[in-house]
């Protein structure tokens, strides 16, 4: 049933809420639950749907929290808002980190990155306020302002910019109900980041205009080349007071099932969200946020050995990727995506199909090459596909292998 027609049901009627009843499902937990559920069945599928490191949690992390769980204090409720010790310690990494200067009273510690990005837009949005989102976008996004009443506003950008959007793009997505710019460099699902000029003048136009800005920077350290991670509350300082900063360990740490992450904001907005958490979940798992603090408090010698193994695999992907005709891909420049446009296969017979679109195109892909990818419908923009290259670089060739000998046979 569409949610169209669950909201013109009447109550009585209605056995799911019109507004949960909307929510799609993480496009790409769904593929990677294909996939998994796939080669459990045998089928030699390689997964590039998930957004995840493939390296384990560094030792040191490891051990903190099985300390963790012989100390009787982590078996008791914690404050809902995160433990004091980390919350410092998260306040000292970021100015470690990006050089933003924040107190520990200006943190919450939340279950993952999604719980972050959620209760920052519960705290922010009333009904109809809007979000101007550039897109392609990570499918939650507009998944939470929606839940927290919002209307998220697509600003598109595509391959001929590397996908970043421009300031006249922003303002022309600018309206009266306009209370909140999302903004995030490196990007997922595209790569792209954003130089220090253009994060000056998206903070300025944000800063002139009153908005409030949600800056996702879950992707800090883990940008190639001469590209560098610039944090837009530092860059652009006017905007501290209307500035939401999430980040985490998922991806820095390896620690993506650990599910810590965390919001840094002006005080009176930290606590309003913390208030929710309260009532929703209360605190992170204690254990978990010792891992945290271990992490957090540690050196960044795990995250540069990711790092290199990432870049060589996205230089990997992405000549491979450009040798299959149809396919044109940037170089991203951060995180560990590569997006294509996939436009010149669609319409065209491949093994007696013609997908018309980038869902139908990857159906294709699984079931005839048997390697998972996320379609761009997920992400926003149909046309292209997602492939995270956080996979072994025997994996990485193989699969791309497989999906070039398929598609040379499109025509």
């Amino acid at each position: 049933m569409t949610a169209a027609n669950t909201a013109s049901q009447s109550p009585t009627e209605r056995r799911v809420s019109a507004r949960v009843g909307a929510i799609s499902e993480s496009a790409t937990l769904a593929v990677d639950a294909k996939a998994k559920a796939l080669k459990a069945a045998g089928r030699p599928v390689i997964g590039f749907g998930a957004g995840e490191p493939d390296f384990a949690t560094p030792d040191y992390i490891v051990e903190a929290a099985i300390a963790a769980c012989t100390n009787p204090t982590y078996h008791r409720y914690t404050p809902a808002g995160g433990l004091p010790e980390l919350k410092t310690a998260i306040a000292a990494k970021t100015a470690r980190d990006s050089g933003y200067e924040v107190e520990p009273a200006q943190v919450l510690v939340t279950n993952g990155g999604k719980q972050a990005i959620y209760e920052s837009f519960a705290a922010l949005l009333d009904p109809g306020d809007e979000v101007i989102v550039p897109t392609p976008y990570w499918t939650t996004y507009p998944e939470s302002i929606r839940l927290a009443d919002g209307v998220p506003v697509d600003v598109v950008a595509d391959e001929t910019t590397g996908y970043r959007v421009s300031v006249e793009q922003l303002e022309a997505a600018r309206t009266p109900r306009s209370k909140v710019l999302l903004f995030v460099s490196p990007s997922n699902p595209t790569g792209a980041v954003y130089s220090r000029e253009q994060v000056e003048a998206i903070g300025r136009w944000a800063a002139e205009h009153g908005l409030w800005v949600l800056t996702d920077e879950i992707y800090e350290h883990l940008v190639y080349g001469t590209a560098e991670f610039h944090s837009l509350p530092v860059v652009v300082p006017e905007l501290r007071d209307k500035c939401v900063v999430v980040n985490g360990v998922a991806k820095t740490y390896a620690m993506t099932g650990w599910r810590v992450g965390w919001a840094i904001g002006p005080k009176d907005v930290i606590k309003a969200a913390a208030n929710l958490q309260s009532h929703a979940t209360s605190n992170v798992s204690n254990v978990a946020q010792a891992a945290a603090l271990a992490a957090v408090s540690g050196d960044l010698d795990a995250v540069a050995k990711m790092r290199e193994a990432f870049d060589r695999r996205r230089r990997t992907i992405v000549r491979m990727l450009n040798e299959i005709e149809g396919v044109e891909c940037p170089e991203p420049e951060g995180a560990f995506y590569a997006y294509p446009s996939v436009k010149g296969l669609l319409g065209k017979e491949i093994r007696g199909r013609r997908p018309a679109n980038s869902v139908e195109l990857a159906e294709v892909i699984l079931e005839e090459a048997e390697v998972a990818v996320v379609p761009g419908e997920a992400f926003g923009t149909p046309g292209y596909l997602r492939l995270s290259y956080a996979l072994g670089d025997e994996d990485l060739v193989e699969g791309v292998s497989r999906m070039q000998k398929l598609l040379a046979e499109a025509e």
